[in-house]
């Protein structure tokens, strides 16, 4: 039998991965879905009248052997892709979809549902099973369920289209970043740190190259970025970086951009609505468009003000260097570095020590068991990779999760860093405790040391795996992370502050070699600079979200690039500062629509993140117990148990406004 089909009956129900080959995962995939689809058929095709229990929560067990298999293949392919496992998610993607529209296109399913919340004031039903019952009636009719005919029809065809289109967009990406390094000459080593000649030949390794290299891995190319003397080397290397997706040929993503924007449009279209945005905001905290725009333009103005000011700055400083011109984009780090150690003094090579990667793991587990009592042992089990770890996570000496962490950058795994499930909690069938899985692309070093940006990401990342972790919901339709999309990001970013805490940075951010605590000063001029250059990091992130934005609350464009130029010159972009992510690279868009017409909602959960971290200031301790309870009892073990706004105002008494987001990014004087 499949290995992957089996019942695992290792420590903790893990996957057993040193079972597993590539060859399995087709047979597996095709199994699980003829499965699902029995169960689904004898659901909708069940002569009892429709119930709670012989509807909803028999869907929600109906796909538990294709949600372990893809559980483990889609974490796998994200984090260590081969040829076949790339090769079997382009296969998967149309076969996927259709399984999707099948369920939600099922007219006796529907009607079933349907009944089930006209007559929901007379099922007596919890809470929880009211907000479940309400939020699968949304995904079918949201999904086109009331659509019939031709439309219907048409509506399936778009979506298997857009998931195919979303894996290629992916691939290419990836591809892009797998195939491009630049070599550099010892005397390109000239000038940069320890840390990132380090990282450079480490590369080279990776690469099969004679000597170090630049590649695209955000982790080294930011930091060479920053220290790189050479301006020729610099340039060639950013110009590269953004030029991801765009460089012609088969791994081209631009006219894949246009399609999906069109597709989408026509989504929205057959659905009822005036526009993509208009669709997706839907069920969101925003709801619209609009609301979107103001938060961002609020956001923007003072964001671009301090960016041009830091701006004239750094021109200063590059033509004190004899350059003569413009600032550029691939200046703005250099000299941005240059600046931070003179009115700062700080110095990310001597800051770096401190931050090792060992470190930074002890503190944010430290502030896991501080707040929440949770604690993390160790395991030494085999892994999908040599470079992957685990952890039990444990409270009070009962099971809680088990937590993956796999940190460093390489050629089989996608840029960025995320977290991602391979089970999710849930109550219903059993009390099944999650595997949760936090991915990051940090430098390899000898020890691995971390920037305060990679710090930062970690903490980050690790916010989400509480909100998995400490989920405590009946139904796994609304665990963990199953909330709005500008919610999602409230548990991460506000994780994020913890990193922050004088206590915690004194305790941990220690000397690798010495193990010395990080200087008082020095500690001092690290939180004192805590919101330097957030004008360039937020015209950055903005113009993005406009972007984003502008690409589907309209007609979809035919030349999203022209859009994109347009918008970029309608809110007057500084010329020496470039998108996050431009579109041709703009996975979280285009490689799914999970943050389509939805970038914003960074922004969106940091108004709240602010205001939740208050909290704790006002109680006059960071790891103050009874905030922490609420916290977990409203925010992290609740999911998508209530609307956020009524979690969230729970939890805080009231919804806040823009202001100590920008006091936070330092751009109330701006």
């Amino acid at each position: 039998m499949n290995v992957l089909l089996k019942e695992w009956v290792g420590d903790f129900g893990l996957p057993p991965f040193a079972a597993i080959t590539d060859n399995d995962f087709g047979p597996a995939f095709e199994a699980a879905l003829a499965e699902a689809r029995r169960n689904i058929a004898g659901i909708a095709e069940a002569a009892e009248s429709p119930s709670f229990a012989n509807t909803i929560e028999a869907l929600e067990l109906a796909e538990g052997s294709l949600d372990r298999v893809a559980g483990v293949f889609y974490n796998l392919a994200g984090a260590d892709s081969t040829p076949a496992r790339e090769a079997l998610q382009r296969d998967l993607a149309p076969k996927m979809s259709a399984f999707s529209s099948e369920v939600t296109n099922n007219k006796a399913l529907f009607a079933k549902v349907e009944a089930l919340w006209q007559g929901r004031d007379g099922l007596q039903l919890a809470p929880e099973q009211l907000r479940v019952l309400t939020l699968y009636r949304q995904m079918f009719v949201r999904a086109g369920a009331v659509l019939e005919g031709e439309a219907a029809a048409r509506l399936t065809a778009v979506k298997s289209r857009l998931a195919v289109l979303g894996t290629q967009f992916g691939q290419n990406l990836l591809a892009d970043e797998r195939a491009w390094f630049m070599p550099l000459a010892e005397a390109d080593l000239e000038g940069l740190p320890e840390f990132v000649v380090a990282a450079a030949r480490a590369a080279g390794v990776e690469k099969d190259a004679a000597g170090p290299v630049v590649t695209l891995s955000r982790s080294l190319i930011v930091p060479f970025l920053q220290f790189s003397p050479r301006r020729a080397l610099r340039q060639k290397a950013y110009e590269a970086w953004v030029a991801r997706g765009a460089n012609g040929g088969a791994t081209d993503n631009r006219a894949i951009a246009a399609e999906i924007l069109a597709l989408r449009d026509e989504r929205a279209k057959l659905l009822g609505y005036a526009s993509f945005a208009d669709y997706k905001l839907e069920p969101e905290m925003a709801k619209t468009p609009a609301a979107v725009r103001d938060l961002l333009m609020r956001v923007w103005a003072p964001a671009k003000r301090k960016a041009l000011a830091d701006a004239a700055v750094l021109e200063a400083l590059l033509q004190a260097d004899g350059v003569q011109g413009p600032l550029e984009p691939w200046d703005w780090r250099y000299y941005s570095e240059k600046r931070r150690v003179a009115e700062h003094d700080l110095d990310e090579t001597v800051l770096k020590p401190y931050l090792g990667l060992e470190a930074m793991l002890a503190a944010q587990f430290d502030c896991a068991n501080r707040l929440f009592g949770l604690e993390f042992r160790p395991l030494d089990i085999p892994l999908y990779h040599a470079d992957a770890r685990a952890w039990e996570v444990t409270r009070r000496g009962e099971h809680v999760a088990v937590f993956i962490g796999d940190y460093f950058a390489r050629g089989s795994k996608r840029s960025g860093a995320w977290c991602s499930a391979m089970r999710s909690q849930r109550k219903l069938g059993g009390d099944q405790r999650p595997i949760v899985v936090n991915v990051c692309n940090f430098a390899k070093g000898d020890p691995a040391l971390l920037s305060y940006d990679d710090a930062r990401t970690l903490f980050h990342e690790f916010g989400h795996a509480l909100h998995q972790m400490l989920s405590n919901v009946t139904y796994g339709f609304i665990s963990g992370t199953s909330v709005a999309r500008d919610f999602v990001e409230l548990p991460s970013q506000l994780y994020e502050h913890w990193m922050e805490v004088p206590e915690v940075l004194e305790k941990h951010a220690r000397h690798y070699k010495t193990g010395e605590a990080m200087p008082t000063d020095l500690l001092k001029r690290l939180l004192d600079a805590g919101s330097y250059d957030q004008g360039f990091a937020t015209v950055e992130f903005v113009s993005s979200a406009l972007v984003d934005l502008a690409f589907h609350e309209g007609a979809a464009p035919a030349d999203p690039m022209q859009k994109q130029a347009e918008v970029l010159e309608s809110i007057g972009m500084p010329r020496a500062i470039r998108m996050r992510h431009a579109t041709p690279h703009f996975a979280h868009v285009f490689s799914g629509d999970g943050y389509s017409s939805g970038y914003y909602s960074y922004m969106w959960s940091e108004v709240m993140d602010a205001d939740a971290f208050a909290a704790f200031e006002e109680a006059g301790d960071p790891f103050d117990p009874a905030t922490a309870a609420r916290l977990e009892e409203f925010i992290l073990s609740a999911g998508g148990s209530e609307e956020p706004d009524v979690l969230y105002t729970k939890f805080r008494g009231r919804m806040p406004g823009v202001e100590p987001l920008l006091k936070g990014r330092g751009l109330l004087q701006a």
